[in-house]
């Protein structure tokens, strides 16, 4: 049974041990197998995050986090920030559910849209996102908060052809 609520700022701690178990699902794309090993979010940073209230966990029957999803508000939309699942709960509906509950969240406020950054052709990223009606921004569609985010990722060894910026609109 998994339930999905508001983070709270004690389930900070779980969130990066979350991260790189879901990161290790990276190990299967030569390409982006360094990922697995990659830095995680600081639990200062996820604190924060939640501080911000737009950040959920899926907690398992004994309340433990077993997935999350960290948010903020940028202007009229909801950017994640990021989305993980524990590599041994993925693609059992943890992840669909944790982005329909930001997905309403952000039409509950009033928000125009909700936007991130994603890899356009792996599996779980772009293709997932396009399921719930994420389009691909090009061109002049990616604003300059998107643009530098896409910026900043290639600056820390993201591969700026293989990353997107994406947006649902509700409006």
């Amino acid at each position: 049974m998994i339930t999905i609520r508001p983070a709270r700022i004690d389930d900070a701690e779980a969130l990066p041990d979350i991260e790189q178990s879901a990161g290790l699902a990276f190990r299967t794309i030569p390409d982006l197998a360094w990922l697995a090993d990659g830095d995680n979010v600081s639990v200062g940073r996820h604190r924060a995050l939640i501080a911000e209230g737009a950040c959920w966990v899926a907690a398992d029957d004994l309340d433990r986090p077993v997935g999350f999803l960290s948010a903020g508000i940028e202007g009229d939309a909801l950017h994640i920030w990021e989305l993980d699942v524990r590599l041994d709960r993925q693609g059992s509906g943890i992840g669909r559910a944790l982005l329909d509950q930001a997905i309403g969240d952000a039409r509950r406020r009033g928000l125009a849209a909700v936007t991130l950054t994603t890899f356009r052709d792996v599996v779980w990223n772009a293709p997932f996102y396009r399921k719930f009606g994420f389009r691909i921004l090009e061109g002049a569609e990616i604003d300059e908060r998107l643009a530098s985010l896409l910026s900043g990722e290639a600056e820390h060894g993201m591969p700026p052809e293989q990353r997107c910026a994406m947006r649902l609109d509700f409006r």
